[in-house]
């Protein structure tokens, strides 16, 4: 078994592909933004797992993967739950962003990696939480909340405090379904078996969510809307998670968290070149602050005397 698969420092290519996925993810952000001038969110959500669902298993029939062990007792039901986890996650996040504003909601979602670190730490023995690693994703959340300074300090209005709970929430949801995956038996399960597990069970579950908030089943023709939909379904639901799988499976899961806080970086970034967004003045020694936590986050663990 590979040192990272026992807790040691992500390899070279995990963490280039790392990187990519931070990047992927923040454009999605933007893709959101876009996609609700023309679908309302949780169905926006819906709909992005379903379509995912379709490509995937087109995909795995065009590869010739076989799904057939979905139906193991020791996979589907941590399965089933993962499926739960996922669907709950983005209801709470979409409900959660609704009622606080984006920054103090980004700041709370990308809270997950702490909770990973801790679940890690009690159901992963190889998994463990060191101080190092504590440092270092203590450092990189701060370097978050600052580049988010200006926001957190903005006006969030009287329901601010629910739907910081609920980004909060959904960031436990997140580390939660990633602790689950890495704990459970569904570590030796397909990585496209996982990630199908949680779009095709999220996908119904999501649309009654849709019906019971009230939302209108409708998409506007707006070219960009729907291109941004499709990045969705296919770039983020389909292959940047079964990525993200498949270096949950191989490598250690708290380290592979803390690369999450670069999500959020890419994503105002992005929003700048893209929306014209301004960056903040502190944003540079944001980027720093986290660049310094990943370090201590990734650093190999000293060898134990005898």
């Amino acid at each position: 078994m590979p040192e990272s698969s026992r807790g040691g420092a992500l390899p070279p290519y995990a963490v280039a592909l790392m990187l990519l996925l931070c990047a992927v993810w923040g454009l999605n952000m933007v893709a959101i933004k876009f996609a609700s001038r023309g679908v309302p969110p949780v169905f926006q959500a819906a709909l992005r797992s379903l379509i995912a669902t379709v490509l995937l298993l087109a995909w795995c029939r065009w590869q010739g993967t076989d799904l057939s062990g979905w139906r193991r007792r020791d996979w589907l039901l941590p399965g089933g739950w993962a499926g739960l986890l996922f669907a709950l996650e983005f209801v709470a996040l979409f409900i959660g962003v609704g009622l606080t504003t984006a920054s103090r909601a980004v700041v709370f979602l990308y809270g997950a990696p702490f909770f990973v670190a801790i679940g890690a730490h009690w159901l992963i023995p190889e998994d463990r939480l060191t101080l190092a690693k504590g440092v270092g994703l203590t450092v990189a959340f701060g370097g978050l909340v600052l580049a988010f300074a200006e926001g957190l300090r903005g006006p969030a209005g009287p329901a601010a405090l629910l739907g910081d709970a609920l980004c909060l929430l959904a960031g436990a949801l997140w580390g939660g379904t990633t602790v689950l995956v890495k704990a459970s038996p569904l570590r030796a399960a397909p990585p496209l078996l996982v990630l199908l597990y949680q779009l095709a069970l999220s996908a119904p579950l999501l649309l009654l969510a849709s019906l019971l908030f009230g939302e209108a089943w409708r998409i506007a023709p707006d070219p960009l809307a729907i291109g941004a939909l499709i990045y969705q379904a296919a770039g983020i639901a389909g292959a940047s998670y079964a990525a993200w799988f498949w270096l949950v499976s191989r490598h250690s899961a708290s380290r592979l968290a803390a690369f999450s806080v670069l999500t959020p970086i890419s994503g105002v970034a992005a929003g700048a070149v893209l929306l014209g967004d301004r960056l903040g003045s502190l944003f540079g020694a944001a980027v720093a602050l986290v660049a310094v936590g990943l370090w201590l986050v990734n650093r190999p663990a000293r060898s134990a005397r005898a």
